[in-house]
């Protein structure tokens, strides 16, 4: 189905499963108790309570007549459950807030009182534009004493990862066409016809705007402009040599084939190597390109090297542990004077080393071992532990806002499709999980918490 824009109504979000199938969702209905969980419940209370009075925000703290309203005035999030919703919040802190929505001790009003799906990711707008402050500064100080940290089976080893990249990739190729274009490319697309919008006078490099919800351009013309902008960067052409980390579903890869170039494409998800096996075959490229189930650290390149490497939001799932393996195992196999094009999403510097040993709720969900790097960690380790060095200004483009409107977009297409997709076999608790997800990550990028850029790192000659 295309997913431009939703063709019918939208589907209202299920509601919380109280009978879920506990074996698929271990401890989910276990809500914290005890006489600890009972005083960082109080903490969680006021912490919130003085946050909310801050914010543009509408808190219902119950569902009653009488019950309390915090906030500002704004988004509306009702906390249906108060006394669960502080316990979990208390003793899991981000983990726990999702996991309250997924059971619905909090939620947003439905759609038979006015609201519409993206009054989720509203609301998490809110909050995710004053992440930084969410938290007293004398608390951060302390949260290496109370966060949790990741699990050691979910540090992206070579011994780890594949089971990482196939708890969300090899979730079923069917999932993922019910709410992808047709290019089945997930990563953000690129809207604007002028990709380079203005100058960001603080860091320097290209930015483009936030598009026009209403603008027509289709998701897949804009995927494959995101696409072709960064092979423009990895200067790929008639007999270029690519490497690609991270297969996707092949789009890219063909992409590059149709300019003439030889690819080695490598995916750790059996699902994503069989499809997109098949669309490059389809299109009469597989002489040309080759998907290998490979982890990116057990390349090894052709005689003279590969003129360009490709790679896009995989850095993501490399986790904070193996940066410095992965730039280097680029700059092992790229032949002198080639180019690395890489899509990476990103955080600020100072959150990132703020929260890299932390276990989030998107770890634990959605992508198990994944951390967000920073440029200036880029930058660092490329510049002390390879040969490789991040071009400037003229080659980076950042395009947060672009991300923003590609989930909306993906979101109102997995609602409209819900019901093809319970046909797979997922139940009511996955589709708010994953209704979550993507709007949890539309919240970050609309408000600016994280950004997606393209950056071009060249090898020294």
């Amino acid at each position: 189905m295309s997913t431009d824009a939703a063709s019918g109504p939208l589907v209202s979000v299920p509601p919380p499963d109280r009978h879920l199938d506990r074996g698929r969702w271990p401890g989910l209905l276990d809500v914290p108790h005890g006489a600890r969980t009972q005083a960082y419940a109080r903490i969680a209370r006021a912490l919130f309570h003085q946050v909310v009075e801050r914010l543009d925000l509408t808190v219902r703290v119950g569902e009653g007549p009488d019950a309390p309203v915090w906030g500002r005035g704004g988004p509306v999030m009702i906390l249906r459950r108060p006394d669960e919703f502080f316990a979990r919040l208390g003793r899991g802190g981000l983990i726990g807030f999702g996991e309250a929505y997924l059971t619905g001790a909090w939620d947003v009003p439905g759609g038979e009182e006015g609201a519409s799906p993206s009054a989720l990711g509203d609301v998490l707008t809110v909050l995710a534009a004053q992440m930084p402050t969410l938290v007293p500064g004398w608390m951060q100080r302390l949260r290496t004493a109370y966060v949790q940290r990741p699990p050691r089976h979910q540090v992206s080893s070579t011994e780890n990862s594949r089971s990482n990249i196939a708890h969300h990739y090899d979730l079923s190729n069917d999932l993922f066409t019910a709410f992808l274009d047709p290019t089945m490319s997930y990563s953000s697309a690129l809207f604007e016809h002028q990709t380079i919008a203005r100058i960001d006078p603080v860091g320097g490099h290209e930015v483009a705007t936030a598009p026009d919800p209403r603008e027509p351009a289709s998701l897949e013309e804009a995927q494959a402009r995101k696409i072709e902008r960064l092979l423009d960067e990895a200067r790929v052409g008639p007999g270029s040599r690519v490497l690609e980390i991270g297969t996707g579903w092949g789009e890219l890869a063909l992409r590059a084939a149709r300019r003439g170039a030889t690819v080695h494409s490598v995916t750790l998800s059996t699902e994503q190597q069989a499809l997109a096996r098949e669309r490059i075959a389809a299109d009469g490229f597989a002489d040309a390109v080759t998907v290998d189930l490979c982890d990116y650290r057990d390349v090894v390149a052709p005689e003279g090297g590969y003129d360009a490497v490709v790679s896009v939001e995989m850095i993501e799932a490399v986790g904070f542990d193996y940066w410095t393996t992965y730039f280097q195992k680029i700059d092992e196999v790229l032949a002198p004077g080639g180019r690395a094009g890489i899509q990476a999403i990103l955080m600020p510097h100072d959150r990132m080393l703020a929260t890299r040993r932390t276990y989030t709720w998107i770890n634990k969900y959605i992508f198990p071992g994944g951390f967000l790097p920073s440029v200036p960690v880029i930058d660092e380790i490329t510049r002390d532990a390879t040969s490789l060095r991040l071009l400037g200004e003229a080659n980076r483009l950042s395009f947060g806002g672009h991300y923003a409107e590609t989930l909306r977009r993906w979101d109102e297409a997995f609602l409209t499709s819900w019901e093809d997709v319970r046909a797979l076999g997922f139940d009511d608790t996955f589709a708010r999980m994953w209704h979550f997800y993507l709007e949890y990550s539309r919240a970050g990028f609309a408000s600016g918490y994280i950004d997606v850029q393209q950056l071009v790192l060249e090898k020294r000659a």
